[in-house]
């Protein structure tokens, strides 16, 4: 159970998350937070040094449950981990104001570059490969389609959140299916590899 110090410092994350996520993070400002979050400027400062700190707060905790995400979707088969982790990651992303903040936000609590946003397409990138380096002979290419398809729903879904929608996820897994398996087979990056060998030679 938590002690009425750490609700106070939840309230406050989350008073700070919810600003960032429905608006911008020049919303997420001093006076702001404490009305959001029912709390004075003192109990603030008694749990974070600046609103800067805050918003870093905010990024770790983001962090930490996107890296949960990525642990669970990669626990099943490997073959259907890319279908899983966008599905967990548009939902979280169309639900938890704490995911569609921390995604904006440097690991410093700024607008970085570089953001959440970066960390988790490198995460995406290097999970896929792991989980694929024993299954598939080009697990890289399958990896930097994965990327590209995560980043392009997260940079859709800020204008038309149905791009978050599971539905939306699922149907477009129907069908990216096949090309992840060219992916995985290495013919989506052949005429890529056969052109850099051959300016080589």
């Amino acid at each position: 159970m938590q002690t009425r110090s750490e609700q106070t410092r939840q309230a406050l994350v989350r008073a700070a998350a919810e600003l960032i996520a429905n608006g911008r993070l020049s919303d997420a400002g001093l006076v702001n937070i404490c009305r959001r979050a029912g709390v004075s400027r003192g109990a603030l400062y008694h749990h974070f040094s600046s609103t800067a700190e805050l918003t870093a707060a905010v990024y770790e905790q983001a962090h930490e449950r996107v890296v949960a995400l990525m642990d669970e979707a990669f626990e099943g088969p490997a073959e259907d981990a890319p279908e899983r982790l966008l599905v967990a990651l548009c939902e979280a992303l169309r639900t938890e104001e704490l995911v569609r903040a921390g995604i904006q936000l440097a690991v410093d609590g700024s607008a970085g570059p570089p953001r959440l946003r970066d960390d988790v397409l490198a995460l995406v990138r290097r999970r896929v490969v792991d989980a694929h380096r024993d299954v598939v002979p080009a697990p890289e290419d399958l990896a930097e389609l994965a990327v590209v398809v995560a980043a392009g729903l997260e940079s859709l879904g800020h204008t038309d959140a149905e791009w978050w929608d599971p539905k939306t996820s699922k149907r477009l897994w129907v069908l990216l299916r096949p090309l992840f398996s060219l992916a995985g087979e290495g013919l989506v990056g052949e005429e890529r590899r056969v052109g850099s060998g051959s300016e080589g030679g």
